[in-house]
């Protein structure tokens, strides 16, 4: 038995390829608000870091009305570094749009995204968007698209997908490219008449479930998914089956529809329908909440493992507690918690000392996402250097690989495959496109992609784009891969940095901070021209005196400083380093503060690198 009235499909993309703009469109032109309402652009990106980076992050659920249907919509996150919400999503949905830029053509998330889909066969619609860019070119994305389909051994029904051209921004879609119509209707009318309509038995004992995660101080965890069969009322018993097979019984207090962007209070809900359920205490992704007389839980889902760990630490630096309101270790413990409410791909380990914690995730963005929020937040803390995690996988050691896409200038290809070399990549394909534009890819284990975007930057004077998703895990390559050759800058005393004492220094490397910056002992202040870490004085004054100066009137000029992103300032770290993040700061800093300490720690790693007799 088929629900007719309903259509659940998910959205899928690489990062910037139009999914969050698309989805703006269908909810306008499906009569979702009034005339009058304003509306924002974007506004499945809820969330200020999704706004500012122009990225979603966090899955969302959306519902639109065309005529007599109802699309359930999943915008998902478009980044590796979140797929374990992609996965999820997957078996809530009987269909995914996938939308793929008319110029770029399929980027390392396409692929990843895709698999995803086609592992769990639903059954997909290809959206060229973008197709009113000046250089896009139709025809050969589509080639890429089913070279991409193959080269993932999608079945001859997947083989089978529609295609439809659109330009999200404008609105505006059609069969054809150069045909378009003046409204996203052949979109919709193509969801109808592909996505197959849920099945939906509502007579059968209920089996519900739970995918996504979302918390409420005033309910609790909210769990959400969609009703396999059965029917479901607000003050219904429940039986929720845990992930390790155990039974609790459980009663619904509230349950929640989707129209538009705004959560609906519902009474009930049957077969199909995707929806939210408060009351169930302590659900987690995967568990099942069945009919009390019939328990039968569905298969649980698998959650990617995380790849890539760091410390965090209780801000212990001399300018503690001057900036953030949450600086103790409770506060910091509770809020790392209270993130594992919702997000199902991080891990928290508690470690000898109360202060540091070890946090895990999916990559630097999704850890770096999380330190982000909580400055903002008003939490202070110190972060360690990003760390791959090794695995043993039948008597071997692993590690996390990447699947590495890099579009360059021809002229810089071969600095490009020189540097990637020495971080023991392996080149799979090399396409020039003809018009001095190469595109290169590469296989290259995680551990050599952390701090090689700055390099990239420089090697390629900004007019390179690299791309990565987790590609698989690899036997681990032996020796050093990747990591910082420079040595640093460090602070010798405590106070601000004058224009006279950075003057006096910045021969010496490229300098992080600006004159009047407050700097500690320890304190990275910039980066030092070969590989050793130099101890400098930036506080230094001049002194006056009652000699005139021929030189007097002329003007100061100083190098632009490099001022650090959270993001670069944590691929920079080295292993002795930390990073020191405030609501208003981020700083750089030494793990031992004063010299003579960080001498005995060297001492101390030579003498443990030498073979013991």
């Amino acid at each position: 038995m088929k629900r007719q009235d309903i259509r659940n499909i998910a959205i899928i993309a690489h990062v910037d390829h139009g999914k969050t703009t698309l989805v703006d469109k269908l909810l306008i032109q499906s009569g979702t608000f009034r005339s009058n309402q304003h509306v924002e652009e974007r506004m499945m990106d809820s969330n200020d870091l999704e706004r500012e980076r122009g990225i979603t992050i966090l899955a969302k659920t959306t519902s639109v009305k065309y005529e007599e249907y109802t699309i359930n919509i999943l915008d998902t996150p478009g980044h590796a570094d979140f797929g374990g919400e992609v996965e999820r999503i997957m078996r809530m949905v009987d269909g995914v749009l996938l939308i793929v830029d008319a110029f770029e053509g399929c980027m390392p998330q396409t692929r990843f995204v895709l698999k995803k889909a086609l592992e769990a066969d639903v059954t997909p619609i290809v959206v060229v968007n973008k197709i009113d860019r000046d250089n896009a070119r139709p025809q050969e994305v589509i080639n890429e698209v089913y070279d991409l389909f193959i080269d993932l051994d999608a079945s001859e029904e997947q083989l089978e997908f529609p295609i439809v051209y659109a330009s999200g921004l404008q609105g505006i879609a059609g069969m054809e490219p150069d045909q378009l119509q003046s409204d996203l209707r052949p979109l919709f009318e193509t969801i109808i008449s592909t996505i197959p309509a849920p099945d939906a038995d509502e007579d059968a004992p209920l089996q519900m479930q739970v995918t996504m995660l979302d918390y409420n101080d005033f309910l609790g965890r909210i769990g959400i998914g969609r009703i396999y069969r059965g029917t479901m009322q607000v003050n219904d018993q429940v039986a929720v089956v845990k992930r390790d097979g155990s039974v609790k019984r459980m009663r619904i207090q509230k349950l929640f529809g989707f129209s538009g962007l705004q959560r609906v209070e519902w009474k009930a809900a049957r077969a199909g329908d995707i929806v939210a359920v408060a009351g169930l205490e302590e659900i987690n992704v995967g568990e099942t909440v069945c009919d009390t007389e019939h328990p039968n839980p569905l298969p649980l889902l698998k959650i990617d493992e995380p790849t890539l760990q760091m410390t965090f630490l209780v801000n212990n630096s001399p300018f503690a507690g001057r900036e953030g309101k949450h600086v103790t270790s409770r506060k910091l413990r509770d809020r790392l918690l209270s993130e594992l409410e919702t997000d199902v791909s991080l891990r928290v380990e508690e470690t000898d000392s109360a202060d540091a914690f070890i946090v895990s995730g999916r990559g630097e963005l999704h850890l770096s996402i999380l330190v982000e929020n909580m400055r903002r937040e008003g939490y202070e803390l110190a972060v360690s250097k990003p760390e791959v995690i090794i695995r043993e996988i039948d008597g071997q050691k692993m590690e996390p690989t990447e699947r590495l896409i890099i579009d360059v200038p021809e002229e810089y290809t071969g600095s490009v495959m020189e540097t990637l070399g020495m971080r023991k990549a392996e080149m799979v394909n090399m396409i020039n496109n003809g018009y001095g534009q190469v595109r290169l890819e590469f296989l290259i284990p995680s551990r050599g992609l952390i701090g090689y975007r700055t390099e990239f930057l420089t090697i390629t004077r900004g007019y390179g784009i690299m791309n990565h998703s987790f590609d698989s895990y690899r036997p681990l390559v032996p020796g050093e891969v990747g990591g910082r050759h420079a040595g640093v800058l460090i602070s010798s005393e405590s106070g601000t940095a004058t224009t006279y004492g950075l003057m006096s220094v910045e021969d010496r490397g490229v300098m992080f901070i600006n004159p009047g910056t407050e700097v500690y002992e320890g304190m990275i202040v910039g980066e030092h021209n070969r590989d050793n870490d130099l101890t400098v004085n930036v506080c230094k004054e001049k002194h006056a005196t009652n000699v005139r100066s021929a030189t007097k009137e002329e003007t100061v000029k100083m190098k632009t400083p490099r001022l650090l992103t959270l993001e670069e300032a944590l691929e920079y770290l080295n292993d002795d380093e930390l990073c020191e993040v405030t609501p208003q700061s981020i700083r750089l800093r030494k793990k031992y503060l004063s010299k003579s300490e960080r001498e005995r720690y060297a001492k101390q790693k030579r003498w443990e690198a030498q073979p013991q007799s």
